[in-house]
């Protein structure tokens, strides 16, 4: 089985089923109305968050088991999502297409990372946000949550350069307390990014 199938398998919400409090803080520079693409999207709690905005979301991820309960919870709140589930090796994420995407604790191998971001800045239509958290090598010492490698964690300096072609109006490392279900709980080091597409 899957690890994340595995993991999203439990009736209750691994990560909790409220958004995450930085996509919540940075939501509103969405242009109005947007097209939205979820990158690694889960249990779908920041998905089916934007919909409740008045957003058109997609949650794209490689469990269909988490984006099973994801539309499940879009549901359960009077909203609709649209889920894809792929890897994001293979996920064609098109050209000029959205308005917003949203990578919140979205780990990838650090050679894939590139190529996903490179690839969503290309995604994003002139105008386009992406807002991005994600752990950085100091959470190694808080082990509140994310991935135990540090080829899987993300410094501002590294995001500078995959997002080239992204004015970056957020990007700062920082420690916050994160308290998101059983998955994620404490004190933990974060890097935060909000960019805009020229």
């Amino acid at each position: 089985m899957n690890p994340w199938d595995q993991r999203y398998s439990a009736p209750e919400y691994f990560y909790g089923s409220e958004p995450n409090d930085f996509l919540v803080e940075q939501s509103h520079r969405i242009p109005v109305g947007g097209s939205v693409l979820c990158l690694a999207e889960g249990e779908g709690r920041n998905a089916v968050y934007l919909a409740q905005q008045g957003y058109a979301v997609t949650g794209v991820d490689g469990s269909s088991v988490g984006l099973e309960k994801a539309r499940r919870l879009a549901s359960e709140r009077g909203v609709s999502i649209t889920t894809v589930v792929s890897d994001l090796a293979a996920y064609d994420m098109g050209t000029t297409r959205w308005d917003a995407i949203v990578s919140i604790w979205c780990h990838l191998p650090q050679p894939l990372r590139t190529q996903v971001h490179q690839r969503a800045v290309e995604a994003l239509r002139p105008g386009g946000v992406l807002i991005l958290e994600a752990y950085n090598p100091n959470q190694l010492e808080y082990k509140t949550g994310g991935p135990p490698t540090v080829d899987l964690l993300m410094t501002v300096d590294d995001l500078r350069t995959e997002f080239a072609g992204l004015n970056l109006a957020i990007a700062h490392e920082i420690v916050r307390d994160v308290r998101e279900g059983a998955g994620h709980h404490g004190m933990s080091a974060v890097t935060q990014v909000v960019g805009v597409k020229a």
